[in-house]
């Protein structure tokens, strides 16, 4: 099932993407998609719905993220065996675990706003999933059991902050603009593998990223046992899990975003994403 948030900022409304490519509401259903419809139980609520009896919203309309209520948003560094080199730094021997700002998150197309004074600000395609349950101590074996979903995200980083301001990549990572989701939560039941998910990135029309989820150094089971194992993930949170080659970052003569630039990112599955830099 595709999960979304549509309208305006602040007032959006449940809804599902229907066999057709259409936004159905479910309003009539549910408040929210809020953690507590995450659970397996409730999900299993929610795919009961037959989607052609709910009303069909207009084509166009803004998308907002697709869960609300998220606690925590936490990330994955250097997860891409290609994008580790590009970056010339060795194989992490664990992951590299950092946090972005709940206040970063966004819909996700609405734009990319650069930080006064930026001076590399940066993209990121990336996998994201979204916790169903609580979380602790859980075994590689069981992981993917706990995950609701998984959407795509832009880990947008201003690298500036990120490297020169302290050894805290939380600085350079979580400006406001700086986490769009979605446009959808594909529920982890038509996931049969989170390892096998494409992912691409362009500026302007120029492909800068094109990439698989197999290049991952940690798979998302291997993420989820690790984090389960320092924290405790609550239902609605969401881990980004590293991005691969292309980053700005990586090139000889790093081209950083700049006011009029648009990206668009998508991924196998879990549609696209498209931001304005203002």
């Amino acid at each position: 099932m595709k999960l979304l948030r549509y309208g305006s900022i602040g007032k959006e409304k449940p809804g599902a993407l229907d066999a057709q490519g259409n936004i159905r509401d479910l309003s009539s259903v549910l408040p929210d998609i809020t953690p507590e419809w995450l659970t397996p139980k409730q999900l299993a609520v929610l795919s009961a719905i037959d989607l052609t009896l709910m009303p069909v919203v207009d084509a166009g309309v803004r998308m907002g993220t697709p869960t609300a209520g998220i606690r925590q948003f936490v990330a994955i560094g250097l997860n891409y065996r290609k994008h580790a080199e590009e970056a010339g730094l060795g194989m992490p021997e664990e992951p590299v675990v950092f946090n972005k700002a709940i206040t970063c998150i966004t819909g996700p197309n609405d734009g990319i706003q650069l930080p006064n004074g930026s001076l590399a600000t940066d993209w990121e395609v990336e996998l994201a999933f979204v916790m169903g349950a609580t979380t602790h101590q859980v075994s590689e074996d069981d992981a993917l059991n706990y995950v609701a979903g998984y959407c795509l995200a832009n880990d947008v980083s201003e690298r500036d902050w990120q490297i020169n301001h302290g050894p805290t990549w939380f600085k350079g990572k979580s400006f406001p603009t700086f986490g769009p989701l979605g446009p959808w939560l594909l529920t982890a039941d038509e996931v049969p593998d989170p390892q096998n998910i494409q992912l691409s990135l362009s500026v302007n029309g120029v492909e800068k990223q094109n990439s698989n989820t197999v290049d991952m150094i940690f798979s998302v089971k291997q993420i989820i046992a690790y984090l389960s194992q320092i924290m405790i993930l609550l239902p609605g949170d969401v881990v980004i899990t590293g991005t691969p080659s292309g980053v700005a970052l990586g090139m000889k003569t790093p081209e950083y975003l700049k006011k009029g630039d648009v990206v668009t990112l998508s991924a196998s599955g879990l549609g696209s994403q498209t931001q304005l830099v203002r």
